[in-house]
């Protein structure tokens, strides 16, 4: 059955979810949960690459009211858009793909904030984790203006599954990060690029960063140690954008 904010529940209606290929973001199953359901359940969704988290019937039971047989899945508005095919696209378009990945940014508002941005300045797509990332579900589509139902969003398993195949693609690895030496406006920000940004408390991690062929940082003047990562990407994508033009950020 369904609930509220993209939550489905029951056996059936998760199971239907996940055959009929909507995008399922996670599943959650009752941790002592037994028999064939919550099974089959979960061998559907570890086929498809969707998390699969046991959890006490206690906080299922919080998520919904109704019996949901100890399955529940979240469901998102937001399409599935496959990665090789936003980048062929834009390539066939003669166009230098431009990819905005998040890395760990788990705030559904900041998700949406950098996608609002990244649609308004020219990015071909937004790349993010299954897991470790926030939901982007109602709350993520407001906070983004609408731009997640227009900029395709692609989803791997691992964020470095992605960056590996952007690379194949020939696109370059730029992680905006404090701990880049050179700033980001003396970068080379044109040509095929993904733009990685990272959590406001842990950064860009590391195995994300020793993949980057380049670190980049904003400079700033102030004393607070960190921006919003909603605001850098805004800031790092109108530099990709005027470096595109030719013209001076």
């Amino acid at each position: 059955m369904a609930g509220k904010d993209g939550i489905l529940y029951g056996v059936h209606p998760v199971l239907e979810a996940l055959r009929s290929g909507a995008t399922v973001e996670r599943v959650l199953l009752k941790r002592d949960a037994t028999g064939e359901g919550p099974r089959t359940v979960r061998q559907a969704a570890q086929g498809q690459g969707v998390p699969v988290q046991m959890v006490p019937a206690e906080k299922l039971d919080r998520l919904v009211r109704g019996e949901h047989q100890g399955v529940v899945a979240f469901v998102s508005p937001v399409g599935r858009q496959d990665l090789d095919e936003v980048i062929s696209m834009a390539y066939e378009r003669g166009e230098q793909p431009l990819i905005v990945a998040l890395d760990g940014v788990t705030d559904v508002r900041n998700v949406g904030a950098v996608a609002r941005s990244a649609e308004c300045l020219g990015a071909h797509g937004l790349l993010v984790p299954s897991s470790g990332s926030a939901r982007l579900g109602p709350d993520a589509v407001k906070s983004s203006a609408g731009a997640l139902m227009r900029l395709p969003v692609c989803r791997t398993r691992m964020l470095v599954d992605g960056l590996h195949l952007a690379r194949a693609h020939g696109l370059r690895i730029v992680a905006c990060t404090e701990k880049a030496a050179g700033d980001l406006q003396g970068s080379e920000l044109t040509g095929p690029l993904v733009l990685v940004l990272g959590a406001e408390d842990t950064g860009v991690s590391d195995r994300v960063l020793r993949m980057a062929d380049t670190l980049v940082r904003i400079p700033m003047a102030g004393h607070v140690g960190s921006l919003n990562v909603s605001v850098a990407a805004g800031i790092a994508l109108y530099a990709a954008l005027m470096a595109r033009r030719g013209t001076p950020s």
